[in-house]
């Protein structure tokens, strides 16, 4: 039996919602902000398919995921249907010349393994490393934002 871990970050970004929301959900341009992920490719024939390949420092995982949810400017959900089991939403909120950008990540460890390693340091790994990939994110949005 696997305990669900979760973890949720946030960023204030300076740039208006259709230019985050536009960035965010071209799927295929994850790597560039998302220091784990090293792939994302959409399956040609399900654009709601896309195939994850996650690696760092000699691990490699992956996995197939399901947007589940999509409400344009506000909302994309997902969950895997193979490999890695993960779920997750990613939510913008509109504040005008800026937005927010909400990520909650959910990930299933084995029973009692999930509950000592997250405790111990695995939790804060894996918070840490989401928040810097939305500070990441964040960059990357005013860098597009200013040469346009």
């Amino acid at each position: 039996m696997a305990d669900w871990l979760d973890h949720t970050v946030q960023v204030e970004v300076e740039a208006p919602i259709e230019r985050v929301w536009g960035l965010w959900s071209d799927l295929e341009q994850m790597p560039k902000w998302m220091k784990w992920i090293d792939s994302v490719t959409i399956q040609p024939d399900n654009p709601d398919l896309s195939r994850w390949k996650l690696a760092s420092s000699g691990f490699e995982f992956s996995w197939q995921s399901r947007i589940t949810k999509l409400v344009q400017h506000q909302i994309m959900q997902w969950e895997s249907v193979d490999g890695l089991p993960n779920r997750g939403a990613i939510r913008f909120y509109d504040r005008g010349d800026r937005s927010v950008v909400k990520l909650t990540v959910s990930y299933a460890i084995p029973g009692i393994l999930g509950k000592v390693m997250d405790n111990l340091f695995l939790g804060r790994l894996v918070e840490s490393t989401l928040q810097a990939d939305l500070n990441r994110f964040r960059d990357y949005a005013l860098r597009a934002e200013l040469s346009s």
